[in-house]
């Protein structure tokens, strides 16, 4: 790629939501970006040229080399542009290993401050390098661009996202469990192959979520997040998915696993308290501690509160 590098503009802070991927059937291709984040803070800009990103602080810490650095210099790689060094605090909300699209938001945030500090770059090469990061496009899609999308991932060509507001008035009612999921765990926990039958079943209900969220044709909702792919095959390292899935309230609108795991997540437009009262009771009667949020959606391109009144959760 031939891009030249130029004077940066004055740097800020920069803000990467979590993101929701899956949505029952959606398999490494439907995520939508929530109002839980990853926040960077750029604290100092040497201009030499060194095209390297440093985290000199971490909240919560991260061991090993944090993935922000790691997509700094990727970019720098892909693009061939050079960069000053560039010194940084980060402060995440997004639990890892959590099934929440913690590790796709800390690449997203390497990418932007990579922006910010050299010039801007166009959405598909900041999707190409997440996904080459990441080994799927689907959470980095939404941490970029915000809202509900989808991926078309492509031989030898930049990845594609394609994107749609979410309905303003449907949240997600999420609970994470105290311990985390390697996402290399929930993957081998998979089946090499589907059936046809429930490739069809699956692929029927991905269009019919996104037409029904399109339409607002929420009665539909609980038999569009139905999967045949990736749920039943990680059940058994997820013990609460079942309870969960099986929870009958007329103002659940539909229940799926959030990612791979082991966040577990509903959906809904009204009564959040009790709703979330109700997730809760599935944990509390297993033991599980679990930290129960409801989260509204990062739309695209557009300011929104900081925090809704239970974004932080509850520990259980």
């Amino acid at each position: 790629m031939s891009l030249k590098s130029h004077a940066y503009p004055s740097a800020g802070d920069v803000r990467v939501p979590a993101s929701v991927a899956n949505l029952g059937g959606g398999f490494d291709t439907l995520a939508v970006a929530v109002q839980l984040y990853l926040r960077l803070r750029i604290i100092e800009i040497r201009e030499d040229e060194g095209t390297r990103l440093t985290v000199v602080n971490s909240t919560p810490p991260v061991s090993g080399r944090n993935a922000v650095e790691r997509a700094f210099e990727a970019i720098a790689r892909w693009t061939g542009l050079r960069a000053p060094s560039v010194f940084v605090e980060t402060d995440s909300e997004i639990p890892m290993a959590a099934g929440l699209g913690s590790s796709a938001a800390a690449a997203v945030a390497g990418l932007r401050t990579f922006e910010r500090v050299t010039q801007p770059l166009p959405e598909g090469v900041l999707l190409a390098v997440a996904t080459s990061l990441e080994g799927h496009a689907d959470n980095a899609a939404a941490a970029l661009h915000g809202g509900l999308t989808s991926v078309v991932e492509r031989e030898g060509r930049e990845p594609l996202a394609l994107r749609w507001a979410w309905p303003e008035q449907v949240r997600l009612i999420v609970a994470t469990p105290s311990g985390g999921l390697a996402t290399s765990t929930a993957r081998a926990a998979l089946p090499e192959a589907v059936s046809r039958k429930d490739a069809v079943f699956n692929l029927q209900r991905v269009l019919s979520l996104v037409h029904a969220l399109h339409c607002g044709d929420y009665g539909r909702l609980r038999e569009a997040v139905e999967d045949r792919w990736h749920q039943p095959a990680r059940a058994a390292l997820v013990p609460q998915l079942a309870a969960a899935l099986a929870l009958e309230d007329p103002e659940i609108l539909g229940t799926f696993l959030s990612g791979a795991g082991p966040s577990v997540a509903l959906l809904a437009r009204r009564d959040f308290g009790r709703i979330e009262q109700l997730l809760a009771s599935t944990y509390e009667r297993t033991g599980c501690p679990a930290t129960i949020r409801t989260l509204g959606v990062h739309q695209a391109l557009e300011a929104v509160p900081e925090t809704l009144a239970s974004a932080h959760g509850r520990t259980l």
